[in-house]
């Protein structure tokens, strides 16, 4: 069972697995490199929270309830009692790579289970990092992680039954997401679709095809789609789209998942979307 949950990482993705861990009634301990960042980690979660409570999606109680429930630190030590640890940093694989050994060696829970909510590494180059690649599994989320309703739960050659029986019954039970299974392949199976789509628009705006705002107006009314790919590219960020872009075609080295000069330009302008305030479109800080 799982009720004293970590999560390395309180960024966008890191904030909402930790709080919808919390919502559910884990006892959540959050990582951070330091206490600036674990700050305003916890003022993105108060945040998120607060609009929950206006919106009427929750109660004032269960939002104290919920804090209530939340830990921060610096010290990766104080994990060694956890059920699940998520990793949620940054899209790169040396840097995800560095937070399982260490985890693995902190952990003293022998049935811990390690997720990575990576978006497109293969798990299995995680989980060699460890002494117990049976434990390692991929978790999914998607942005923002209170509003999204699905979890992809990734298994590598080496993840044991009952790894993957307990985090689909965490993610679909306790969380109350819509599970879906991948085999470990670069991108699973939402991005392994939807980066190729993304990179095609980002081929036409930089073909002079059409503008942006016509790229994402023709999806967005010609096919019901919610978000046009470029507007949803600015959401995800520019950053993350190339990293997982690069990972895709390293393993499958398909044109279509070769990233476009102009995306590449773009993140070495740092023009990463609206977390930086300029990406295909221009957004308010």
């Amino acid at each position: 069972m799982i009720e004293r949950v970590g999560v390395v990482g309180c960024g966008l993705m890191g904030s909402g697995i930790a709080e919808v861990c919390a919502r559910a009634g884990a006892d959540v301990l959050v990582h951070e490199v330091d206490a600036a960042a674990a700050e305003r980690g916890r003022d993105r979660l108060v945040k998120s929270l607060d609009r929950a409570v206006t919106a009427h999606k929750l109660a004032p109680e269960d939002r104290d309830a919920t804090l209530a429930r939340l830990g921060f630190t610096t010290d990766l030590g104080e994990f060694a009692d956890r059920d699940l640890v998520v990793e949620a940093v940054v899209e790169n694989e040396d840097a995800k790579v560095e937070v399982f050994r260490s985890l693995d060696k902190i952990i003293t829970n022998d049935q811990a289970i390690l997720a990575s909510n990576t978006s497109s590494i293969p798990i299995m180059k995680l989980a060699m990092a460890t002494s117990r690649p049976a434990n390692v599994i991929g978790m999914h989320f998607f942005n923002p992680v209170p509003v999204m309703n699905l979890v992809e739960v990734v298994t590598s050659l080496l993840t044991s039954d009952e790894t993957q029986t307990m985090i689909g019954d965490f993610a679909g039970t306790a969380l109350n997401k819509r599970v879906i299974h991948s085999q470990d392949r670069a991108g699973f199976i939402v991005n392994a679709l939807l980066i190729p789509y993304i990179l095609s628009a980002i081929r036409m705006l930089e073909s002079g095809f059409a503008t942006a705002a016509d790229i994402d107006a023709g999806m967005v009314e010609g096919c019901n789609h919610p978000m046009g790919p470029l507007a949803l590219a600015d959401l995800i960020g520019l950053d993350t789209t190339m990293a997982v872009a690069e990972s895709l075609y390293d393993e499958f080295k398909e044109q279509l998942y070769a990233p476009p000069p102009l995306l590449a330009r773009m993140n070495e302008a740092g023009l990463l979307g609206r977390k930086a305030g300029r990406g295909f479109y221009e957004y308010k800080r």
